[in-house]
């Protein structure tokens, strides 16, 4: 799951705002113990990317469609 090591945390980054998402991946990308698995730009790209990927944690800020809630179906991933 995740990183590379057991104490390394592995992300995804899931944001509409691709600059953010390009931010995020530079400033995280440079902190020991973390590593950047990937990038989503809208909700199901992150769920489908977190379901393949299987990261450790990822910071999302993205507008949900009517009826679907990327955060309710990361409970698949248990």
């Amino acid at each position: 799951m995740g990183g590379d090591s057991p104490s390394c945390v592995g992300l995804l980054i899931a944001d509409d705002d691709e600059v953010t998402r390009s931010g995020l991946r530079t400033l995280l990308a440079l902190q020991p113990g973390i590593t950047v698995l990937g990038e989503a730009a809208d909700g199901t790209e992150a769920v489908e990317l977190a379901l393949r990927l299987r990261p450790d944690v990822v910071p999302l800020s993205l507008p949900d469609p009517p009826g679907y809630s990327p955060a309710f179906r990361a409970n698949d991933l248990r």
